[in-house]
């Protein structure tokens, strides 16, 4: 399973493709089109096309690729793309239909893109607009697929929820508002996708969760001997910019924050043993601990990464960095994936394109075996989900 926003570079998922041979791919994506979609959604064809030729794609005869790419309805418009890879070697796999409410064999290659409203092998649902009470309707919504792969049944979802929009807000409390807004969106998605509507299976979860440290805490702890400075704007009250600096040492600046600026001293933190330090910080899951589970983080932040390809590995100046990129799944899920404690070792949980710049946000993918039958007939097919 990848998870994989708004770059269209193929150089990285070609080398993991090629290193884990994967029978199936689930290929997740954010923001079709990129930031600037009316000028760049022409591209987003073109880049579809040379990864379905591309070298580390051709054993994958079969593939379903879904794109909400109708910019102009933005009633319907969430920028998603569902992308799925089947290998000539996989023979037993079908597709649920939701309106007809069965599977069906996947034969030969389908892509579909528009707004998806008339595609009944899919479930896509845009935000309502109360969700956004403060600001303009935002493209965020959840695209939800249901897979039979021989005996394993399993829905595919592919979301995308809101950023902090400033820094001074997210300063503000702890948890911050945003969290709040993150919360009640995550839970209207698993709320619809474990609803009576149809059969309850296991679930992945893999995008954007847009997912933050908690920022009030994380800034204390940085922070911690330093005293504060309050910027005001002229003739307003409102706050501008906090400034943290140095009890001592000539009461050198290492923290600037601003709406749309969270300049750091020392980026290596967030890079050291691969931010490990700040996990505590990284709370808005535990919220969901009895219905969604993930496997240990052992991979950086996944944003706010340079958009300059000189500089790849380094992070934005723009937010604090954080893991907003991940993959999911209900414990059901997770069973499927561990049979066996000795089966952990086969499963890969990491991020791709460290020395590639991939723009503000680097995939994630999961790699991993799911185990057919039983006994001497048992069969294993290896699935990898990019987010």
């Amino acid at each position: 399973m990848y998870t994989r926003p708004r770059s269209l570079s193929l150089d990285p998922p070609e080398p993991t493709v090629k290193s884990h041979s994967p029978h199936f791919v689930a290929l997740h994506c954010q923001e079709v089109g990129g930031k600037n979609y009316e000028a760049s959604m022409m591209h987003v064809d073109t880049f579809i096309k040379d990864l379905l030729s591309s070298d580390a794609m051709r054993d994958f005869s079969r593939a379903c690729v879904y794109l909400d790419k109708n910019y102009k309805s933005q009633e319907h418009f969430t920028a998603l793309g569902s992308c799925f890879f089947i290998h000539d070697s996989l023979k037993n796999i079908q597709q649920f239909d939701f309106k007809a409410k069965k599977f069906k064999r996947v034969v030969g290659k389908e892509i579909s893109s528009d707004t998806l409203l008339t595609t009944t092998m899919l479930e896509k649902e845009k935000f309502p607009q109360h969700y956004f009470p403060d600001c303009k309707w935002s493209r965020k919504g959840f695209i939800r697929t249901r897979w039979a792969l021989a005996d394993c049944v399993f829905d595919l979802v592919n979301i995308h929820l809101f950023h902090d929009a400033s820094n001074l807000v997210a300063w503000e409390k702890s948890p911050s508002v945003y969290s709040g807004v993150r919360q009640k969106a995550l839970g209207y998605v698993l709320d619809r996708i474990s609803d009576q509507r149809y059969e309850k299976l296991p679930y992945f979860i893999f995008g954007d969760f847009n997912f933050r440290l908690d920022t009030k805490r994380v800034i204390e702890s940085l922070c911690s001997t330093a005293t504060m400075q309050t910027v005001r704007e002229d003739g307003t009250n409102e706050v501008d910019k906090l400034i943290f600096r140095e009890s001592d040492n000539d009461h050198k600046v290492i923290l600037e924050l601003e709406k749309k600026l969270f300049n750091y001293i020392n980026q290596d933190v967030f890079r050291e043993n691969d931010g490990a330090r700040l996990l505590e910080f990284d709370k808005e899951l535990s919220v969901f601990k009895d219905r969604l589970l993930e496997l240990g983080i052992s991979f950086p932040p996944s944003y706010p990464y340079s958009e300059d390809c000189s500089q790849s590995k380094q992070y934005m100046k723009t937010r604090c960095p954080a893991w907003c990129d991940r993959i999911l799944m209900s414990p059901s899920a997770k069973d499927l994936l561990l049979k066996s404690e000795s089966e952990e070792k086969l499963i890969t949980y990491d991020n791709m394109g460290p020395n590639v710049c991939m723009g503000d946000h680097k995939p994630v993918y999961l790699y991993f075996r799911l185990t057919f039958g039983a006994g001497k007939n048992a069969n294993k097919h290896k699935c990898c989900v990019v987010q």
